[in-house]
C-alpha cells in the first residue's frame, strides 16, 4: 500500500550473536527495547531497498508470475523481490530469532551471514525515548520486500515496507529510487507530519491498482463523482518530505488484500492520530492468517467513525 516500495511493520501481541544486552534481549526470550526494533527495521528496509535498486539498474529482473490476485491481475516475482527478502528476514531474524517474521515472498536459500550494527539514526534518537521493552515472542514483523512489483518490471518507482503488528506498533516505508525513509512507533512519534487540510466534501480517494475491484463505483455511490488515483499508499494521506507523493485525503480498498501491504501504513496512521479499519469500522487483527477479507478504509484527522457512515452496504458483489 505505498507507491512501489518496501514495507515493514512491526506488532506487538529481531544476524547470529549477542553483541549486547540490549541484542541479547531479544535472542533470547528476555524483554527488548522498541526503539532499536524501529531502529533495525528502518536499516533493513534500507538495506533491501539497495537490493531493489540494484536488480532494476542492472537490469536482471528475473521476471517470473506467481500467479493472479483475486482481481485477475497477474502477481510477479522477479529477483529484487527475493533478494529484498533475504536481506530482511535474515537480517531481522539472525538479530531476534524469538521474533516472527511474515514476508511475501519465501525462498529456500541458505541464512545470510550478518550482523546489525546497533547504530540508531540521529531522527530516531531525537524523537523517541528508549526504556519501552516487550517480550520478544510477542512481536510479529510483516515485511513487504517490493511493493507494486508491477511497476517495477516496467520500470516505475519502487518503496520498501516493514512493521510490526496484533495492534500496529512500528511501521516503516523505504523508497529505494529516491532514499525516502517514513518511519513510526506509536506511542513516541514519526517522522512525518500531517497535512493542514484535507477535503471531505469532494474527497480524492486512493485506490489500489492491482486490488481496484469495483471500488470506484463504491467511491462514487458514497462520496458522488470524486477523483480516484492509483498506485499512491498511506503516505498519500500525509505530508512526507518526498515530492514525488501525490497527494489524497483518504484510501479506500474493497477486494482482499494481504496484511503485509497495509500494516506498516496503519501504524504510521495510529501514530499520527489517524485510523485504518474494515469497511465496517472495525480495528484489523493482524495476528493470525495473512488475509484481509473486510475491506479497508484508511482516514487521518477527521471524523474516521462519520466516513464509515457514509459507505453504502459492502458485500460480496465488491470483494472481486
Amino acid at each position: 500500500m505505498a507507491p512501489m516500495g518496501i514495507r515493514l511493520s512491526v506488532i506487538y501481541h529481531l544476524y547470529a550473536g549477542v553483541i549486547s544486552s540490549r541484542i541479547a534481549a531479544f535472542t533470547s526470550k528476555r524483554p527488548g527495547d522498541l526503539r532499536d526494533l524501529l531502529a533495525l527495521s528502518v536499516e533493513a528496509a534500507v538495506q533491501g531497498g539497495r537490493e531493489v535498486k540494484s536488480v532494476r539498474e542492472e537490469n536482471t529482473l528475473q521476471e517470473k508470475t506467481k500467479g493472479n490476485t483475486k482481481e485477475g491481475e497477474s502477481e510477479k516475482l522477479t529477483l529484487g523481490n527475493l533478494n529484498s527478502h533475504r536481506k530482511m528476514y535474515y537480517l531481522i531474524k539472525n538479530t531476534y530469532p524469538y521474533v516472527q517474521v511474515n514476508s511475501e515472498e519465501h525462498d529456500e536459500t541458505e541464512n545470510e551471514l550478518g550482523v546489525w550494527n546497533r547504530d540508531i539514526p540521529a531522527d530516531i534518537l531525537q524523537i523517541v525515548e528508549g526504556g519501552r521493552e516487550v517480550p520478544a515472542h510477542s512481536i510479529t514483523v510483516w515485511i513487504d520486500p517490493l511493493d507494486a512489483t508491477q511497476e517495477y518490471t516496467e520500470p516505475a518507482q519502487v518503496c520498501h515496507n516493514n512493521g510490526v503488528c496484533g495492534k500496529p506498533v512500528i511501521g516503516v516505508i523505504h523508497k529505494p529510487f529516491t532514499g525516502y525513509t517514513a518511519w513510526a512507533l506509536v506511542g513516541d512519534g514519526s517522522n512525518v507530519k500531517l497535512r493542514t487540510s484535507y477535503n471531505m466534501n469532494s474527497p480524492k480517494v486512493f485506490v489500489s491498482r492491482s486490488h481496484a475491484g469495483k471500488v470506484k463505483g463504491f467511491i462514487e455511490e458514497a462520496f458522488g463523482n470524486t477523483t480516484a488515483s492509483s498506485q499512491q499508499g498511506v503516505l498519500a494521506l500525509l505530508d512526507p518530505s518526498d515530492e514525488d507523493i501525490e497527494k489524497a485525503d483518504m484510501y479506500i480498498h474493497v477486494t482482499f488484500i494481504k496484511k503485509w501491504d497495509i500494516c506498516a501504513g496503519n501504524a504510521l496512521l495510529t501514530a499520527l492520530g489517524g485510523h485504518m479499519t474494515t469497511l465496517k469500522g472495525e480495528e484489523i487483527d493482524y495476528s493470525g492468517v495473512a488475509g484481509n477479507n473486510g475491506g479497508l478504509l484508511a482516514s487521518v484527522k477527521v471524523d474516521h467513525q462519520a466516513l464509515v457512515a457514509k459507505l453504502p452496504p459492502w458485500d460480496s458483489a465488491y470483494k472481486h
